[in-house]
Formats: structure tokens, C-alpha cells, sequence
């Protein structure tokens, strides 16, 4: 596998990264860089060219037309009309004469990639131009987007080169083959609001990271002798924070925080690495408004000998920072308006400090993955307070929060995500073979519990799949698409021709190329009449026992949220939602989850859709689930499997004795019940001899 990427912005060079010398320097480059790293390393087949520009201003180093970063990865620089180094704002000037440069480059090559991977929205007009011109396919990753910024910050609108952005965003998700997002966040929140929004040509693969040296961060002299120039009591918890001096990373409001809360500056040191700059005045004009808002903040305040703000360190000093607010009992702090991943966030898990993050983009993932700190509204000035100091009144949270961060270690790993990433590249350069004939039967499982939750009975499901012809495969869950996608891509379960999602509210269907999937808006059209779906989350507001889940859970058409798990509670919900006329099903499930879906929507009536898509009978369709949200289903297909690990009393329901219930959990249950329905059908109908 050949891959080209295209990225732009910054200044970009292989070893040495000047991070923080610019505004756009920053996340993206580590990030691409890693990526390519562990492509290296751990996909021998897989070589890596990397397209960016040359400029001048910055040194030789970015003018040099080809860089050979190791023996598979190789930096390509190609001039464009102006010399001079742009920020990101300028580009879209140059990406007529960069795509000409790049064409040029690839006509005369003795080898094209297979496939281009653009960098932020200008590398993705760029790919399109070469898709166009070419027919090399391409795939996009954002790192942030326009819009998000644009909430944040609505003023941004009218900054030069911000229409151009949002476009080319826009071209991004209309012309490439697949979109990669860092968490569900980024995947169904932040892209949801532009035009050409398609979920199912989205992908999450979180970053990797190489967290080695952070596992074993030890503090340094050097650190120690740095920060204790600024604090008086240096022996005090640290509250550390480590971003570049621009406005969406919100330095500021943590410092503004720090300084409206005497009991925070009680009982902690505030540390803020940001970057390492000389004269102020001539820096960057953001980078130095920045800076000069920081220390106008702790003039106001009066923080001196409370703050620390070193002015340079050297990058192998970044874990010993880590270490300082360890050993100290302290917190690391991302007050970012936006956060599209947080590689920061992974580094302090892995040293083991808790995490008080914002609660827009990646930050949710982690911390709902690894159960390591508290998120709050950056915008929020005393609840980013009141989390710091609920951290650090209760030892024993601290302690949780601290030894949560392995985690990360375990989870955001580079090995993983290029085991990932590079399957999909090699799929969507291979396409399937066209399907022979229309599938005469159709199996749709549960995940949680019923196809996944043993790992034996998995492989063994997976090697059977293999073997069954003109059956299709699909899941049924109470999970997002995306949600879905990710488990059943880290499981290496086999790809399924159907995701019914969203507790049946959401259908796709894989596409020809065999990695994106098609939403089915026709299914969205029939469960969408008499969906009230404002009214019916005003009316929940007033039934006690009710808690929502994260904003993450919540669908167009689906509401979520924790109940107290009493047949009370799920009584008063139905009976207040009945007095104020508005349909809807309740779906409770393992004593815990509720969900409220419009009246037509469930597993049971899409798994239905889908059979009549396909043309087959109801005795063709084979189902398997264990829980509550599966009732519905296994109860409308006489074909129903209910796996041995069942809950909710699933076993015992006078409305499910139809169904079969598996001596073997999980997986191995599923096969079990789908050879049980077979043989009975065989016996049925013997074939003739």
C-alpha cells in the first residue's frame, strides 16, 4: 500500500518539530508524523510520501524540495506562487499552484499511491483536484473543523479565509471515500451541522500515542528549578496546563478561573507551558495577544507567586512537568472551547494525573473510556473551579482518577489504530467482488453481551460467517453507528451488510466499496410522523428517577437516559407521556438504560424493514439478543435466539417461548440457535433425494 498525504499547514519537517513556532503548528503534525511512524513500523507493506509546501522564513530545512525521513517515508516540498510562509487563514491563495505542482509530480512518477489521506480542509481541495484529475482516491481527516470553531467563537466568521474553510470542508465530505474522526464527538456532533453530513462514510479511529516515555516520567532539576523562580510555595499541588497561546485553547478563561477562586489558590499552584517564545512583540499577533490576556489576568488577580509560566523548555522536558504535578497531588487541566482528540490528556493519564477537561469534542471519550477525571464547560469559570477543587478535597477520587490513566496506556495505542486504519486503506483500494446473488437468509444479533463477551466464541463465530453462503449479516443495538463500528472494528468481528443502530431508530446498509455505509432515509421517513421529540424530553424533565445519559447518547430520534430501574418509574414515564398525548415506545433494558423512540421505531419493526428489503420471508430471518431492548425484536420473529448469558428475565417471558434459548453464551449461542432453526426447518421440508 502506497499513501500520499497532503497536508499544508505549518511547518512541517520530519525530526526536531518547532511546535508552537506558529500558530499551526501544532497537534496535526504529531499526529501525522506518529501515524506515518507506526505505518513504518508495523505494516511492512505500507510506504508513506508526505506532500506539503515549501517556504521561505523559517530556515533551510523547509525549502529542501525532498526529505527522506526513514527508508518507507519520504517528505515531499513543492514551491507555490508566493515563497513566504502562510497561516492557514492564506492558503486557500496557493492551492491552485501547489495541486498543479502535485499533479505534475505524479504524472511524471514511475508510480502512483494507491490512495491520498488530505490533512485539514485546504489538503482536501487538493485531493479532490488530483481525485479529479487522476482517479486517486482519497480520504480526509479534519483535526478541527470550521464550524465547531465558529460556535465557539462566532466572530471568527468574518475572519479572512474562513468561507474558504467551511467549502472546503464541505468538498471534504461530498468527494472523499472515507472520513476519519478522532472519537464519536468530532464523528456525530461536530460534523452534523454541514450540508453534506454523511455518518456512514464516517470512521472513528482514536490517535495513538507513544505514552513510553510518560509511563515512567520522573520530575527533573531542571523543572524543579524552573518553576520554583515563580512559585513561593512550590511544595503545593500543581494545577498544569500544556497548550500552544491561541484563543480556542483557552488559557485564559483557566487563569480567570484560578484567580476568582480563593480556595482553589489555597490549596494549588497554577503551572501554564505554553510554548516557548522570546519577545512577545514579535511573535505571532494571536500568540501574542495570547500571552499578553495571561499575565494582564495574573496582574489582575494578583497571582504572583501562585503562577509559573516558564518562558522556553526543551521537548524531553514535557514528562517531567507531567511528573512535578504528580508528585505533587495535582490535576492536569485542557480548558480548550474545542478539543477535536487531546494528545496532552493521554500523556498526564499515562504519568497518572487526573484529568478536569472540557466537555466539547475528543475529551469525552477519554475520559468516558478511561474513567480518569471530570468534564466541564470551558465557558464556565466556576464549575471549572468547583471540579478542581472536588479533585483535590477527596483523596481517594484522586487516587481512582490517577490509576484510571493505564487505561489510556492500553487503549490509545499506535499499533492498534494502524492495525485499523491500514485494513480499511487496503479495502477501499480493493473492492469486493460484486455479490453473485441476493442473500436467502438474514441473521441480525445484538452486540453487547450477545455477539461480543467471549473472545473463543467470537473467532469461532467469525470462521463460521466466513463459511455461509447467501447469508447476510447484520447487528441490531443500542449503540450509535459509530459507537457500533469502533467495538465491532476492535473485535475483528466480521463486517456486517446491515448496522440497525440507535436502538433500532437508525439503518444503514454497507456500500458497494465494502467499507462506508448508506444511511436509509426511507426508514428515517416512516418512523419520523408524530415524533415529538422536544416535547417529549420537556415531559421527562418533570418524572423523578430520571437521569440523562451524556449528550453523546442522544439521537435525532431517540432519547436516553438512566433510570432508578423501579417498575414505577417506568410506569410514571409512560403514564405522563400518554397525558400529554405524545406517542412514543419506552424501551427499558438491564434494570438501568431507558430509551424513548418514536412509536414505529424499535429493533423489531427495522429488522422487519430490512427482511422486506431483501425480499425474504419471515421464517428466512434469524435474530439473537439478551436483553430488554431486544424483547421487541425476538418477539416479532418466530426465529428468535436468546443466548444462554440472558438478563431481564428474558428466559422466562410468556411472550418469548417461541424463541430458543442457547446452552452456549455470547457468539457460540447464536450459531447454536441458527443451526437449531435450520434443522428444524430441514426436518420440515426434506429435501428430495
Amino acid at each position: 500500500m502506497f499513501v500520499l498525504h497532503v497536508a499544508l499547514q505549518g511547518c512541517l519537517r520530519g525530526n526536531n518539530v518547532e511546535y508552537g513556532v506558529t500558530t499551526d503548528t501544532g497537534g496535526h503534525i504529531r499526529y501525522l508524523l506518529d501515524l506515518v511512524a507506526a505505518c513504518s513500523r508495523d505494516v511492512p507493506e505500507t510506504r508513506s510520501f508526505i506532500a506539503t509546501r515549501a517556504f521561505d522564513g523559517f530556515g533551510e530545512a523547509y525549502r529542501t524540495p525532498i526529505e527522506v525521513v526513514d527508508p518507507k517515508t519520504t517528505i515531499l516540498r513543492f514551491p507555490t506562487d508566493n515563497p513566504a510562509y502562510l497561516a492557514k487563514e492564506d492558503l486557500h491563495s496557493e492551492i491552485e499552484s501547489f495541486s498543479d505542482a502535485l499533479i505534475a509530480h505524479l504524472e511524471a512518477a514511475e508510480e502512483r499511491p494507491d490512495l491520498l489521506h488530505a490533512h485539514y480542509a485546504d489538503a482536501a481541495v487538493v485531493a479532490a483536484k488530483v481525485k479529479a484529475k487522476l482517479g486517486i482516491p482519497f480520504v480526509f481527516t479534519g483535526h478541527s473543523l470550521g464550524k465547531v470553531k465558529q460556535k465557539a467563537m462566532p466572530s471568527c466568521a468574518s475572519d479572512r479565509g474562513f468561507g474558504e474553510r467551511i467549502a472546503a470542508e464541505e468538498l471534504a465530505l461530498d468527494q472523499a471515500s472515507l472520513i476519519i474522526a478522532s472519537s464519536r464527538d468530532e464523528a456525530e456532533l461536530q460534523y452534523k451541522s454541514y450540508r453534506n453530513y454523511d455518518p456512514g462514510r464516517i470512521r472513528v479511529l482514536p490517535p495513538g500515542s507513544d505514552l513510553k516515555a510518560f509511563c515512567s516520567a520522573q520530575s527533573s532539576p531542571a523543572v524543579e528549578q524552573e518553576l520554583s523562580r515563580f512559585l513561593t510555595e512550590p511544595e503545593k499541588p500543581v494545577l498544569l496546563a500544556i497548550a500552544r497561546p491561541v484563543t480556542k485553547k483557552n488559557l485564559a478563561g483557566l487563569v480567570e478561573a484560578y484567580g476568582r477562586s480563593k480556595p482553589l489558590q489555597a490549596l494549588a499552584n497554577l503551572v501554564i507551558v505554553a510554548g516557548t517564545r522570546g519577545d512577545i512583540d514579535t511573535l505571532e499577533a494571536e500568540i501574542a495577544e495570547n500571552l499578553k490576556d495571561l499575565l494582564q489576568l495574573i496582574d489582575r488577580y494578583d497571582l504572583y507567586g501562585k503562577v509559573a509560566y516558564p518562558k522556553s523548555h526543551r521537548s524531553e522536558d514535557i514528562p517531567a512537568f507531567y511528573a512535578y504535578a504528580r508528585d505533587r497531588g495535582g490535576i492536569f487541566v485542557n480548558p480548550a472551547l474545542n478539543e477535536p482528540f487531546g494528545l496532552t490528556l493521554l500523556e498526564a493519564a499515562a504519568v497518572g494525573l487526573p484529568l478536569v477537561a472540557t466537555d466539547s469534542g475528543g475529551p469525552n471519550d477519554i475520559v468516558e473510556t478511561c474513567g480518569n477525571g471530570l468534564l466541564v464547560d470551558p465557558r464556565d469559570a466556576n464549575g471549572i473551579a468547583d471540579a478542581l477543587l472536588q479533585i483535590l478535597k477527596d483523596p481517594d477520587l484522586w487516587t481512582r482518577f490517577s490509576q484510571n490513566g493505564d487505561v489510556a496506556v492500553r487503549t490509545y495505542d499506535w499499533s492498534r489504530h494502524v492495525t485499523r486504519y491500514s485494513e480499511l486503506m487496503t479495502d477501499l483500494v480493493h473492492l469486493p467482488e460484486p455479490a453473485v446473488q441476493r442473500p436467502i437468509q438474514l441473521l441480525i444479533s445484538d452486540i453487547d453481551n450477545t455477539l461480543v463477551g467471549s473472545v473463543p466464541h467470537l473467532h469461532a463465530f467469525g470462521n463460521w460467517r466466513r463459511v455461509q453462503e447467501n447469508l447476510a449479516f447484520g447487528v441490531a443495538t443500542g449503540r450509535s453507528f459509530h459507537s457500533a463500528m469502533a467495538v465491532l472494528e476492535q473485535q475483528d468481528v466480521p463486517r456486517p451488510e446491515v448496522m440497525i443502530t440507535s436502538v433500532g431508530s437508525e439503518i444503514y446498509t454497507l456500500d458497494e466499496n465494502g467499507v462506508s455505509y448508506v444511511q436509509d432515509h426511507d426508514w428515517l421517513q416512516r418512523i419520523c410522523g408524530n415524533w415529538q421529540r422536544s416535547a417529549v424530553e420537556r415531559v421527562l424533565r418533570t418524572v423523578a428517577g430520571l437521569t440523562p445519559q451524556a449528550p453523546l447518547e442522544q439521537r435525532d430520534f431517540k432519547l436516553s437516559y438512566f433510570s432508578d430501574g423501579t417498575h414505577a418509574t417506568i410506569e410514571r414515564v409512560k403514564q405522563a407521556l400518554q397525558n400529554a398525548g405524545l406517542l412514543a415506545s419506552v424501551i427499558h433494558s438491564h434494570k438501568r438504560y431507558l430509551d424513548i423512540l418514536p412509536i414505529k421505531a424499535s429493533k423489531g419493526t427495522a429488522v422487519d424493514h430490512v427482511r422486506r428489503r431483501y425480499g425474504l420471508a419471515q421464517t428466512a430471518v434469524f435474530v439473537a439478543g439478551d436483553s430488554g431492548n431486544d424483547i421487541e425484536m425476538l418477539q416479532s420473529i418466530p426465529q428468535s435466539i436468546i443466548v444462554a448469558n440472558y438478563s431481564d428475565d428474558l428466559g422466562k417471558l410468556p411472550s418469548l417461548k417461541h424463541s430458543y434459548i442457547a446452552s452456549n453464551t455470547h457468539a457460540a449461542g447464536i450459531i447454536e440457535g441458527v443451526l437449531h432453526f435450520r434443522g428444524k426447518q430441514e426436518a420440515a421440508c426434506p429435501r428430495a433425494s
